[in-house]
């Protein structure tokens, strides 16, 4: 009987720690601006707000991401919320100028299924109070009606109204100088290429006045240097459009391979609940 509470015991010890781990909801990585585990909205919908939201954080450089999951119990949807701005740090590094919209479709109403989580540096315009209004005025009436992207859509133009008001530091128009290299290299490559190539069959003509033509180097040299030449030319371009991101808020290319991240903004627990 002692053996055998004791082997009870270390079994409870051993499932003691995946019980824990599976007690909270995990937090889904950040893969673009709209992330829906809640199957809330179609391929075209995500993709259109996707787009806006891509747009919107090119011309401002502020982040806005949507988060829809099925529930977030056991915790509320603050506590959630502030663990999921944690992982994905919205916002430019030292602006904070991220938001979260978080929709819980399956919470109870004491849990609380929408969640604006303001970044510290758009605080100052996206107070609590617009918070909880854009909640319940703009955004709720439309979940209301089972028409969640109507709602979606509604939240994000009342977001980018408020934070449009706050000022911030302008974006970041890295990739437009990665246009403008692109732009030099169509211009300059083509001269380039002209200049090695006349001078590659100029240095050929001259090969049966001396010794390289007797191995036949000479009869591929055109072929061998121009390849050499386009290879680099071709590493150079491919060099200069790898450059073209954003800087600072992580946005690369609207998520068309380029990929989404946050910019390593902050957050203190700022925005505003509720139900619909």
């Amino acid at each position: 009987m002692p053996f055998f509470r004791f082997f009870l015991a270390l079994l409870l010890a051993s499932l003691l720690p995946q019980v824990g781990a599976q007690t909270f909801a995990a937090i889904p990585p950040l893969s673009s601006h709209v992330v829906d585990q809640a199957h809330m909205l179609d391929e075209q919908q995500r993709h259109t707000l996707d787009q806006v939201l891509s747009e919107y954080e090119a011309r401002s450089g502020s982040q806005i991401a949507i988060l829809l999951v099925s529930s977030t119990a056991p915790e509320v949807i603050e506590q959630y919320s502030i663990r999921v701005a944690e992982a994905w740090k919205l916002g430019r590094k030292g602006i904070d100028d991220g938001v979260i919209l978080l929709v819980a479709k399956d919470n109870n109403k004491a849990l609380r299924r929408l969640r604006i989580e303001a970044g510290r540096g758009v605080q100052g315009s996206l107070t609590d109070a617009k918070s909880k209004r854009i909640l319940e005025d703009v955004i709720a009436p439309h979940f209301r009606q089972n028409d969640y992207y109507g709602g979606l859509a509604a939240g994000i133009s009342a977001l980018t109204s408020v934070l449009d008001e706050e000022h911030l530091p302008a974006a970041q128009k890295k990739s437009a100088a990665a246009i403008d290299n692109d732009g030099w290299l169509n211009v300059v490559a083509p001269v380039i290429f002209l200049i090695v190539f006349f001078a590659v069959v100029m240095y050929a003509r001259r090969g049966p006045r001396n010794n390289l033509n007797s191995n036949g180097w000479g009869n591929h040299a055109t072929g061998v240097i121009l390849g050499s030449v386009l290879s680099e030319l071709s590493r150079s371009g491919s060099s200069g459009r790898s450059s073209g991101s954003f800087g600072g808020g992580g946005f690369g290319g609207g998520n068309a391979g380029g990929g989404f991240s946050g910019g390593g903004g902050g957050f203190d627990g700022g925005g505003a609940s509720g139900n619909w």
